[in-house]
């Protein structure tokens, strides 16, 4: 027998730890209370389902997303929480799944706080009075964004407002302001010295890994930041790198914030804004580079556009990588095109030190691959592919079955309430439509999983028969081909490469 699935969700987010009222453990405690005071908790399964730090302003958020998947998966019965904001302050996302997605797949939804429990309606989710709590939400959520953003500024404007991330060269200091990381400044030093004695950002990688001076992300692992993943870098700087550091005005002691705006409340997409726009703080902290030597070299770093710049494609574009490394590999765009590995030039020793592959050689090689293993795979159906009948016919009946078995439900406790029957026969009826509702929903999602497995059959027939036909098609590796089969091609000094494909079951 499946057992009944009770959920229980919970959100805390920064400005929620103000509130002990809020706070993860008090939330739980509410939940628990209120489920355990529930019939259906006798032999139910009751898991928590925790978002801490998020904002109720969007929906991305990895345990909500968890909870809605197996929503969708139909293996959940109720969800619990302790108000509306909690489960999200966006009225029209949190209306939609309170409305349309909880109710289609038969889940309950209770709020505590708001007395909602939509089992007790039929046809609406609560009314105006319902509406203007997510209203009132979004509208708290909105309010709070623009004071929060108004008392930042202000702080921004008197040079009081520090971020938590210091650039490469500085470190916070005892009071939490910016100063000289004296290891790490002496390096940016190094850079802009250099730099302004006309060296480009490539020769300046050479020089620094000849000196053995670890990367940043290393840098900042060997103190105890592991933020980073430092696995591919075998302490090589990259252009990019220094081209970044040697742009950071910040190294003069100007301070600048505010560069950014946010497109919209609890989102994470942003835009530049304009310079007039931004907080410029001058000799708001020590300087590492002096303003004169910070000039010549903007003058002399060539910085240029390319507004009709033609996109580059090719076969193997963001999939192509060094073996030895992991890089990715570069590619000329010359008459004769090869791939090279960037990111070894400065290490003499590294196996893949100018490491080049004829471009066409390596395509044609990489296609041949793919053709032989078609080949070799167990043939296809006379059409192609094999036909799999994904249709379920007794879906509609089972979900006509569940609706007859709840309005019955409904219609027996309205008996019961106008004393057409005494409460030893309610509860004797209704416990035979509980146990007959059960084994519905029970062969109801065998039903769905039956069909969910012969979706996914047909759609491993139909990647296969795709994949033959644009296969046997082409005469050469096409942008189309790799993008349909190939995640990534690994390629060796001695011209090996080993391809990673995309839906591996097709050669099998």
């Amino acid at each position: 027998m499946q057992k009944y699935v009770i959920a229980l969700y919970i959100r805390l987010s920064i400005e929620d730890y103000k509130y002990d009222s809020l706070s993860i453990e008090n939330q739980s405690l509410v939940l628990h209370e209120y489920a355990a005071s529930m019939p259906e908790a006798l032999n139910a399964e009751i898991t928590e389902f925790i978002d801490n730090g998020y904002s109720g302003t969007n929906f991305e958020r990895p345990q909500v997303q968890k909870l809605i998947e197996l929503v969708r998966a139909n293996q959940i019965d109720c969800i619990i929480v302790k108000d509306f904001s909690r489960f999200g302050r966006n009225s029209i996302e949190t209306g939609y799944f309170i409305e349309r997605v909880f109710p289609l797949f038969h889940t309950r939804f209770i709020s505590i706080s708001d007395d909602f429990d939509s089992s007790k309606f039929k046809g609406d989710t609560g009314g105006m009075d319902v509406a203007f709590k997510y209203l009132i939400s979004e509208y708290y959520s909105r309010d709070m964004s623009i004071k929060t953003k108004s008392a930042k500024y202000a702080k921004m404007q008197r040079g009081e407002y520090q971020s938590k991330i210091c650039p490469y060269g500085y470190r916070k200091s005892a009071d939490g302001r910016m100063e000289p990381d004296p290891e790490a400044a002496a390096v940016v030093q190094l850079i802009f010295q250099l730099a302004a004695e006309g060296i480009n950002a490539t020769a300046i990688t050479r020089e620094l890994f000849r000196r053995s001076i670890p990367t940043p992300g290393q840098y900042k692992a060997a103190h105890g930041n592991h933020t980073h993943d430092i696995s591919r870098c075998h302490g090589i700087w990259s252009a990019s790198t220094i081209l970044r550091i040697l742009e950071v005005e910040r190294y003069t002691g100007v301070y600048m914030i505010g560069k950014r705006a946010v497109l919209e409340v609890g989102g994470t997409r942003s835009r530049l804004k304009d310079r007039e726009s931004w907080y410029i703080i001058p000799d708001h902290h020590p300087a590492i580079v002096e303003k004169a030597v910070f000039d010549t070299v903007q003058a002399s770093q060539l910085r240029f556009s390319q507004p009709n710049k033609k996109k580059r494609d090719y076969p193997l574009k963001g999939k192509a990588f060094c073996g030895c490394c992991g890089h990715a590999l570069s590619r000329t765009m010359q008459k004769t095109s090869y791939y090279y590995c960037r990111h070894s030039e400065a290490d003499v020793e590294s196996r893949c030190h100018k490491m080049h592959l004829n471009a066409a050689e390596l395509e044609q090689a990489v296609f041949l691959t793919l053709k032989k293993q078609l080949e070799a795979a167990a043939p296809l159906a006379p059409d192609g592919t094999l036909r799999v009948d994904a249709s379920v016919p007794e879906r509609a009946e089972y979900e006509q079955q569940i609706e007859t078995l709840q309005d019955g439900k409904r219609t027996l406790y309205e008996r019961y309430l106008m004393g057409e029957i005494d409460l030893n026969t309610y509860k004797a009826e209704k416990a035979a439509c509980d146990e007959l509702l059960l084994k519905t929903k029970n062969a109801y999602a065998a039903v769905l999983a039956q069909a969910k497995q012969k979706q996914d059959e047909q759609a491993r027939q139909d990647s296969r028969k795709e994949a033959s036909k644009v296969i046997f098609d082409a005469d050469t590796l096409t942008t189309e081909l790799a993008e349909l089969l190939i995640d990534r091609v690994l390629v060796y000094p001695d011209k090996r490469i080993e391809i990673a494909y995309k839906i591996q079951d097709i050669f099998d």
